[in-house]
């Protein structure tokens, strides 16, 4: 393996092991904060030549979908883990932490009533 692979390697690995339990993180949100913007597409092999315990089921793509073909045994185990952790699922995407599936749309809109 070459020195800068290998370096890359290493950044990518740091990157995707310090995403927390029950988070995630797109390819290129890994590849930017590992130094290496517009890399989104490496970090797939970056984490596929790893020899450690990456937690890889926390990366998905941008539009928060999962990287496996929907009913592979891969996106079923990815998507198991994820739930595990208490990561929901909407119309097959991740929901963001900050997100409320149920809000109440007139307090939003309206505020409260007085």
């Amino acid at each position: 393996m070459s020195e800068s692979r290998f370096k890359f390697d290493k950044a990518i690995w740091k990157t995707v092991s310090g995403i927390k339990h029950g988070r995630v993180m797109s390819y290129g949100q890994v590849a930017r904060l590992a130094g290496y913007p517009r890399h989104a597409r490496m970090v797939s092999k970056a984490m596929s030549r790893s020899t450690g315990s990456l937690p890889w089921y926390r990366v998905v793509k941008s539009d928060r979908t999962l990287a496996f073909e929907v009913g592979s045994e891969a996106y079923s185990k990815q998507k198991e883990l994820l739930e595990k952790e208490g990561v929901r699922f909407i119309a097959g995407k991740v929901v963001p932490l900050d997100v409320d599936e149920a809000v109440d749309l007139d307090k939003l809109l309206w505020g409260p009533l007085e």
